[in-house]
C-alpha cells in the first residue's frame, strides 16, 4: 500500500501557467535565483513543478543571464 500511495502524488501546477505569464525575463534575477540551487546548477522540472514549455525557457533565461554576468556560473562556496 506504501508504494501506491507514493505514486498517486498530485502534481503541482506550474507557477508560470497559474499567473498567465507569457515570457521569462532573463533580466529578473531574483525570480531566477529561485531556480539554481547553491552550487550554481539548475533546479530540474520534476522538483521545481514547471511545465516543459516553461521549464525551456526558463533555462534559456538562466543562461542568458549568466552570460551577461547578472546571475553567476557557479556560488562562492564552490570556488
Amino acid at each position: 500500500m506504501a508504494k501506491q500511495d507514493q505514486q498517486i502524488r498530485k502534481r503541482r501546477p506550474c507557477r508560470f501557467c497559474n499567473t498567465d505569464e507569457i515570457y521569462i525575463d532573463y533580466k529578473d534575477e531574483k525570480r531566477l535565483m529561485r531556480f539554481i540551487s547553491e552550487q550554481g546548477k539548475i533546479i530540474p522540472k520534476r522538483i521545481t513543478g514547471t511545465c516543459a514549455k516553461h521549464q525551456r525557457q526558463l533555462v534559456k533565461s538562466i543562461k542568458r543571464a549568466r552570460h551577461l554576468a547578472l546571475l553567476p556560473y557557479v556560488s562562492e562556496t564552490v570556488r
